[in-house]
């Protein structure tokens, strides 16, 4: 498995060079703009365990965006960077996400790209496969924003394989990996369903 980490105007480029070699390729990225995300350290680590395919990290802060606004919509228009991730979440054969929990809900950078990209396409995810993730410092590991978006995602044509919740993050990841047995073998057992739906 490769993990490509790419700058935005190389994107578009490399998923037309994997389509001509007919690989599977997935995107994978965190629901933060955290320099430090630890759910994109999650998120990084998981992609790492998917076989045969070309994975490409995102990074929420490639794309910034304004905050959404009914008013700003109609005065300017919808920004290009929703657009450019859309058409990424568009052009891969699955996603890998990792939300970060931010009071219970969504973080602001993750809910802002998810309402300007609904303004374009109300049902964003293509039915793509998706592995959904949380990780969080404390013991719930992040199940708030799980619920959230296991219950909201379908309704944007979400195809959710698998959930996986790390607690405790400082605790169980070191050094780019989980390091607690039980919970790795839990996301090695996510990331072969997620192979087999792609």
């Amino acid at each position: 498995m490769e993990i490509v980490s790419l700058e935005t105007k190389y994107i578009f480029y490399t998923f037309a060079l994997i389509k001509y070699i007919n690989m599977k390729h997935i995107i994978a990225f965190a629901g933060s703009n955290s320099k430090e995300s630890i759910n994109k350290q999650l998120v990084t680590y998981a992609s790492s365990l998917v076989e045969n395919v070309k994975a490409t990290i995102l990074d929420l802060n490639d794309f910034e965006l304004p905050i959404y606004g009914i008013d700003l919509e109609k005065e300017q228009g919808i920004p290009k960077n929703a657009h450019k991730f859309l058409q990424i979440i568009k052009d891969s054969d699955g996603i890998l996400l990792s939300l970060a929990e931010h009071n219970g809900a969504y973080s602001t950078a993750f809910k802002n790209l998810f309402d300007w990209m609904t303004r374009i396409e109300g049902k964003m995810f293509f039915d793509k496969p998706m592995l959904l993730m949380a990780t969080s410092p404390g013991g719930r590991g992040g199940a708030s924003v799980l619920e959230i978006a296991k219950s909201r995602f379908p309704f944007h044509d979400a195809s959710i394989i698998e959930v996986f919740s790390l607690p405790f993050f400082g605790d169980n990841f070191s050094e780019g990996k989980i390091t607690n047995d039980d919970l790795d073998e839990q996301l090695k057992n996510a990331v072969k369903q997620f192979e087999k739906s792609l």
